[in-house]
């Protein structure tokens, strides 16, 4: 065999390209391609990122350090909404990689978070964090509480990676305004108090689903929602 230094080097990697390695559970030589070492990098949170928590989906409550589950076990295939009030989430005190993550859950609490499926993109869920606290049954884990704001997918089966990070997709200029409509009507009339002429408008049922109307900003201060059929919950301007 050549020596390693008489090949040539290639500035550009792509996901086809291999390298030569030794596979630690028989000690076979094996090759590993570029676009698989980048997924194991990926799904199991070797590069660490600022503010960034990165759990594993257990289908058992408490199901071991680095786990993310809910107060009732099972979880995958249920819709991301579900992990809120009264079914809330347990979440091991070290993420992933065995970092402690009290200080930051301390900082995120009370704000918008983001759940995300670590190989899907568009499988999340924004919640906001009401509060934690240890789990009196076993002090590895913390209890949240979420609120569901908006989303869309299903729990991902067990071992799938998901990262929490805090989430805020205002423009810094205002806090997101949450009004709530108790009484069923086709036509919702919003106090917009954003300071924005045009602020983004999500408006959900009783049951947190996201729902669609006409908006119809009328002014400054006021938007209207008309919707086909009459509906009750509340809308959130950001």
């Amino acid at each position: 065999m050549a020596r390693i230094s008489s090949y040539p080097f290639d500035t550009t990697v792509n996901d086809n390209d291999a390298w030569i390695g030794t596979e630690s559970e028989n000690r076979l030589t094996k090759q590993f391609t570029a676009s698989a070492v980048a997924n194991y990098l990926n799904i199991n949170a070797k590069v660490n990122i600022g503010g960034q928590m990165s759990f594993k989906w257990s289908n058992t409550k408490n199901g071991g350090e680095g786990t993310i589950s809910q107060q009732n076990g099972s979880g995958s295939g249920n819709t991301i909404q579900s992990l809120t009030t009264p079914n809330r989430v347990h979440l091991s005190i070290k993420e992933i990689n065995g970092q402690n993550v009290v200080k930051f859950l301390e900082y995120i609490t009370g704000k918008d978070v983001l759940l995300g499926q670590g190989d899907q993109i568009s499988q999340f869920g924004h919640f906001k964090l009401d509060d934690y606290v240890v789990d009196p049954a076993n002090n590895d884990y913390y209890i949240a509480t979420l609120t569901y704001i908006g989303g869309n997918g299903v729990i991902a089966p067990q071992g799938t990676q998901y990262t929490l990070i805090q989430f805020n997709i205002n423009d810094g200029t205002s806090e997101t305004v949450v009004q709530e409509f108790n009484s069923m009507s086709n036509q919702w009339v919003i106090n917009n108090t954003t300071g924005k002429t045009r602020p983004s408008v999500t408006t959900v049922n009783t049951q947190d689903d996201v729902i669609y109307g006409c908006v119809d900003y009328i002014n400054d201060t006021e938007i209207h929602v008309n919707f086909d059929s009459q509906a009750q919950g509340k809308s959130y301007l950001n």
